[in-house]
């Protein structure tokens, strides 16, 4: 049996219009230090982000989540911030920002393995 660990978790938003304060849910962070664990799950509903703001470019938007999901991972073509700790990347990531994709508040829970944490997040959170 796995011991059961605190892991922190926030949803990656897109904000189109920042100035409206209208968000949609685009990807979960989750962090781990006891299970050695950082991921990104993301989930882009275009049809939902053309209605939120029809001029917007869908393409930008993917390339920035996915950069993210990149610096999550630890790929070096990530630039710098990638090659951090998976703590110093996860509070990098979860950092305030007031740009086109922001974050939620950092959030926590509780799990014995880190298997299917993202599945359970992104069906809670992205379906």
């Amino acid at each position: 049996m796995h011991a059961p660990a605190s892991f922190d978790y926030a949803i990656l938003r897109v904000v189109p219009r920042v100035e409206r304060e209208e968000f949609m849910n685009a990807g979960i962070l989750v962090f781990c230090l006891e299970k050695d664990y950082l991921a990104a799950r993301i989930r882009l509903n275009r049809e939902r982000l053309h209605a939120l703001w029809p001029a917007a470019d869908a393409e930008l938007v993917v390339n920035h989540i996915e950069a993210m999901q990149r610096i999550c991972e630890g790929d070096a073509g990530a630039g710098p911030i990638a090659q951090l700790s998976r703590r110093e990347r996860f509070h990098w990531l979860v950092s305030p920002r007031s740009t086109i994709i922001q974050t939620s508040p950092v959030h926590t829970g509780v799990c014995t393995a880190t298997e299917d944490l993202l599945d359970r997040l992104e069906k809670q959170f992205l379906l």
